[in-house]
C-alpha cells in the first residue's frame, strides 16, 4: 500500500519525531560542550596564534563533506547519515586526548566537522519528509529544539568539567553524548522512500550535484548572516574572561536559551506571514546584537548582546531552512540542504579566521571584531528588502 504524503492536518510530532530531537540534543552537547574551552586548550599547547582555526578548520571540513551528504541523504536514506555524523563525534572526542601537539589537534578539528556536515543535512531532510508544506517552518524549529538545547548545556557542562576535573574529563563526555546520539538513531525509522545500500559511486559527485541552483538565495544570506557565529565562537571566550567571567559557556547559554524561547514562539510565524520577512526582521536584530557586543564593557552588557543575538537566530533558523526547502523539488531536498549548509559553514569559518585576526588577542581590537559582522548583516537586511517588494509586486502583478 502506498505511503499517503503528509496533509495540513497530519500530526508530524510521533514518537520517532521526539527520538530525533533527543538525539539532536546529545549530538549538540556532544560538539558544543568543546567551543568554550578549546580556544584555552590549544594556548596551553602552545599554538595561541592558531585560534581562528579552531573553527575554521571544523567548518571547511564540514563544508566540503556537504556535497557527499546531500548525495547520499537522497539516495541511501535519511538515518544511515545521521548514525555516520554523530559516530565521527565519537571517534574524534576520543582522539583530542591522544594528539597533543598543536598539528594533532587541529588535524582532529579538521576531520571533527565531518559530524556536522552530515547529520544535520539529513536531519533537515526527514524533517521534511513527515510534513506538510504549511507546516513546514513549524516543523523544522521544533526539530532544531534539541540542537538549541545543546547548544545552551554543552558549554555549560564543558566549562564545569575542565573547571572542576580537566580538559580530558571534557573529552570523554562529549564522546559518551555522542555514542548517546548514535545509539537513538537505531531506533529511528527511515523516511526516504526506496532507500539504496549503500556503495562506493555514490560518493562520486558530479559538478552539478555539489550545488543546488534553488537553493541561492536562502544560502546567500545564510553566507552573510553566519559570520557572526564565527566571530562569536571564536572571540566570545575571550571577551567573557577580559569582561571577568570565568564560566565562558555561560555566553552560550543565555544565547541558546533566547534562541529556544523565541523559536517556540516564532516557529509558525514564517508559515503565516512568509520566509522572507520573517528572514529580514531576524537579519535586523542580529545587527543590533552585534553593535552591542561591539561596545560591551561589562558582563552585563555583553549577556544583553548574547540574549539579542540569541532572539535572532531563533527566528532565522526555522525560516531559512524551510526557505531552503520551498524552493527545491522534492527529490533534492538532501542537496538543497546542504547547499544552504555549505553556505553556512563559509560563513562560520570565513568569519573565525577574519575576527581573530582583526582580534589579535588585543583587548581593544574586540569592537572592530564584531563590528565587521554587523556590516555583512546589515548588507543581508537590504538585500531581503529587495526581494520581498518583487515578491509584493509580483504578487499585486498576479491575477486574483
Amino acid at each position: 500500500m502506498p505511503e499517503l504524503k503528509p496533509t495540513a492536518d497530519t500530526p508530524y510530532f510521533t514518537f520517532q519525531f521526539g527520538l530525533l530531537c533527543l538525539s539532536n540534543f546529545l549530538f549538540s552537547t556532544s560538539f558544543n560542550m568543546m567551543i568554550p574551552e578549546l580556544p584555552g586548550y590549544i594556548t596551553m599547547l602552545g599554538g595561541a596564534e592558531y585560534k581562528g582555526l579552531i573553527i575554521a578548520l571544523f567548518t571547511l571540513m564540514a563544508g566540503i563533506s556537504r556535497p557527499f551528504s546531500g548525495k547520499l541523504t537522497d539516495t541511501v536514506g535519511r538515518v544511515p547519515v545521521m548514525i555516520f555524523g554523530s559516530l565521527v563525534c565519537v571517534i574524534c572526542s576520543l582522539l583530542y586526548p591522544v594528539l597533543t601537539s598543536v598539528a594533532g589537534f587541529l588535524f582532529l578539528r579538521f576531520l571533527h566537522g565531518f559530524s556536522t556536515g552530515f547529520k544535520p543535512t539529513a536531519t533537515a531532510a526527514y524533517g521534511a519528509d513527515v510534513v506538510h508544506e504549511s507546516r513546514r517552518g513549524e516543523a523544522l524549529g521544533a526539530l532544531s529544539i534539541g540542537y538549541t538545547l545543546g547548544s545552551s548545556a554543552g558549554p555549560m557542562i564543558g566549562s564545569y568539567l575542565v573547571d572542576h576535573f580537566s580538559y580530558n574529563t571534557m573529552f570523554y563526555a562529549s564522546s559518551a553524548f555522542a555514542l548517546g546520539s548514535v545509539a537513538i538513531l537505531y531506533n529511528v525509522k527511515e523516511t526516504l522512500k526506496e532507500p539504496k545500500r549503500f556503495a562506493l559511486q555514490h560518493l562520486r559527485v558530479n559538478r552539478n550535484e555539489v550545488f543546488e541552483k534553488s537553493a541561492f538565495k536562502p544560502s546567500l544570506i545564510n553566507l552573510l548572516l553566519c559570520l557572526s557565529i564565527g566571530c562569536t565562537i571564536t572571540i566570545a571566550p575571550d571577551l567573557s574572561e577580559h569582561l571577568g567571567m570565568h564560566n565562558k559557556g555561560m555566553f552560550f547559554a543565555f544565547f541558546t536559551i533566547a534562541s529556544l524561547v523565541i523559536r517556540l514562539v516564532a516557529s509558525r510565524v514564517s508559515d503565516r506571514y512568509g520566509r522572507v520577512p520573517v528572514l529580514m526582521v531576524s537579519a535586523f536584530v542580529l545587527v543590533i546584537s552585534m553593535l552591542i557586543l561591539a561596545f560591551a564593557g561589562s558582563v552585563t552588557m555583553m549577556m544583553v548582546g548574547s540574549v539579542i543575538y540569541g532572539l535572532s537566530w531563533g527566528i532565522n533558523s526555522p525560516a531559512i531552512s524551510a526557505w531552503t526547502v520551498d524552493l527545491c523539488s522534492p527529490e533534492n531536498r538532501g542537496k538543497a540542504i546542504a547547499s544552504m549548509y555549505i553556505a553556512l559553514e563559509a560563513g562560520i569559518g570565513v568569519g573565525a579566521l577574519f575576527s581573530a585576526e582583526i582580534y589579535n588577542n588585543q583587548a581593544s581590537n574586540f569592537k572592530y571584531a564584531f563590528l565587521a559582522p554587523a556590516f555583512f548583516a546589515l548588507v543581508a537586511f537590504f538585500l531581503l528588502i529587495r526581494w520581498n517588494r518583487k515578491i509584493t509586486a509580483g504578487r499585486s502583478a498576479s491575477p486574483a
